[in-house]
C-alpha cells in the first residue's frame, strides 16, 4: 500500500456545513485521494514542459 497524501482528520475537520461536522466515508477519502495524485502529476508534467523542477500553483 502506498503512502497517504491526505490526512483523514485534516479532511474530516474540515467536512462541516454552518459548523456542523458531517461524516466522511471511506469512499471519500480514496476518491479525493486519487483526485489528488493525479493533481500531482499532472502539475509535475506541466513543471516538466516548462523546464522547471519546482511545481507551482499555476501547474494546477
Amino acid at each position: 500500500m502506498t503512502k497517504s497524501v491526505i490526512v483523514k482528520s485534516q479532511v474530516k475537520e474540515l467536512a462541516k456545513i454552518e459548523n456542523k461536522p458531517l461524516s466522511v466515508s471511506e469512499e471519500f477519502y480514496k476518491a479525493l485521494e486519487e483526485k489528488v495524485r493525479k493533481d500531482i502529476e499532472a502539475a509535475c508534467r506541466r513543471a516538466k514542459q516548462n523546464s522547471r523542477n519546482t511545481i507551482m500553483a499555476r501547474d494546477l
